[in-house]
């Protein structure tokens, strides 16, 4: 498995472009499966969750045209497959969102239990019981998910904690489904917003998209997708932390600043500044961090995918800081690996309690899931001396280029097979 060396104590510096939104990119793959033809997609980030997609949906029945410089042609007029098998959906969470659009086209779908990152349960019993009453009779068996309906109906569904693939799922099933569809509770996360919009361009009939309520009226087929992906607001967040852990002037360009409006406050808390303009965020540090506490909710409150790299910046603060996370049970498997760095931090439950330390020392470390791999690149940047990171097959999942995005900036960041 290939590793990170990085020599940190370093200031970064200059300018870095944000890819591509994996966490939108997925989504609208799924969706491709509702339609029949070529769809084009731009703006696609190279990252490995992307490439398991695209051989998921191939294995499905369709075809490839292109897939080069972020940009994806998919002819999806040949899916014929409703199997999505155990060595592909394991190694990525965001595979469970053919399940609603195989049903919707196809009337069946067996699809493996999902795999990816160890930060939780993530169960899919949202989207199962929501699948149910549209009516299809859905069984698990052997690992599998297996699904038939003649036609998905539409229904009026509360979902009991908000889910963002959940939400996804069902309102893709329910584009196709016969009558309408009332979603209470649902997600509104730009990438949720974005993936609604999409639909809406090719035929779909969604409103509410960015409120707690979403009403769909089923339609009979809907045309290709043609869009461009929104930048990544979590690689924006990743890089706004980058900078303020080492004391650094860092301008990210291609980005939406409202989009991370509540890291912008929590820095400025810190005592860092940020100029927002348009399309790009400007960071900058001058060695004085203050603690500040964070609480992780769904949009637009702080993100879980932007809690691990938090801590790293924490760790470095004057004070103590408190970091609640409400999202998922099991997200603190980073702060082990901190502390081995140096890093004062208590784990009580789902609150996480750092006290600041004047340094981070170099340390031998391992990858346990995706953010957590950008949070100890993070804390190794601005550690003294030198560490190495292992299994970060995790970062590639989510972070394209993201050692020589860093080295643009200055740091000090290979990677050895």
């Amino acid at each position: 498995m290939d590793k990170f060396i990085i020599e940190g104590g370093g200031r970064l510096a200059g300018e870095v472009e944000i890819s591509g939104s994996k966490n939108a990119a997925l989504p609208i793959m799924a969706a491709m499966i509702l339609t029949s033809g070529k769809n084009k997609i731009r703006g696609v980030p190279q990252v490995r969750d992307v490439t398991t997609m695209l051989y998921l949906l191939k294995d499905l029945g369709g075809c490839t045209e292109e897939f080069n410089d972020g940009c994806i042609v998919f002819d999806s007029a040949g899916i014929n497959n409703y199997e999505a098998p155990y060595d592909l959906v394991s190694k990525m969470r965001a595979s469970c969102l053919v399940l609603g659009p195989l049903l919707a086209r196809l009337g069946k779908a067996k699809v493996s239990l999902p795999g990816g990152c160890a930060i939780g349960a993530r169960p899919l019993d949202l989207h199962i019981r929501g699948l149910e009453e549209m009516g299809a009779k859905i069984r698990l068996e052997q690992g599998y998910i297996y699904g038939e309906v003649k036609r998905l109906l539409g229904i009026r569904y509360y979902f009991d904690t908000v889910s963002v693939t959940g939400t996804a799922n069902l309102m893709m099933a329910a584009t196709l489904a016969d009558g309408e569809t009332v979603l209470e509770n649902v997600a509104k996360e730009p990438e949720v917003v974005f993936l609604a919009n999409v639909l809406n361009q090719c035929g779909a009939k969604i409103k509410g998209h960015g409120t707690d309520l979403l009403t769909i009226r089923g339609v009979q087929s809907l045309k290709p997708i043609n869009c461009d992906i929104l930048p990544d607001r979590i690689e924006t967040g990743t890089y706004m932390i980058a900078s303020a852990i080492t004391s650094g002037d860092v301008k990210i360009i291609n980005c939406i600043p409202q989009q991370v409006e509540a890291l912008t406050m929590k820095l400025r808390q810190a005592g860092l500044v940020v100029e927002e303009n348009e399309t790009s965020l400007r960071v900058v540090g001058d060695g004085q961090l203050n603690g500040v506490n964070i609480k992780t909710q769904p949009h637009p409150g702080f993100a879980t995918d932007l809690q691990a790299q938090f801590m790293a910046l924490m760790a470095l603060a004057q004070g103590q800081s408190i970091i609640i996370e409400t999202v998922f049970e099991n997200r603190f498997m980073h702060a082990a690996e901190l502390k081995r760095m140096g890093a004062d931090v208590t784990i009580q439950g789902q609150t996480a309690v750092v006290n600041g330390v004047k340094e981070l020392s170099g340390a031998p470390l391992m990858a346990t899931d995706l953010r957590a791999s950008a949070s100890l690149v993070l804390a190794a940047l601005a550690a003294k001396g030198k560490s190495v990171i292992s299994r970060i097959y995790h970062i590639d999942r989510g972070y394209s280029c993201i050692e020589k995005k860093l080295c643009s900036l200055g740091a000090k960041i290979y990677r050895e097979k």
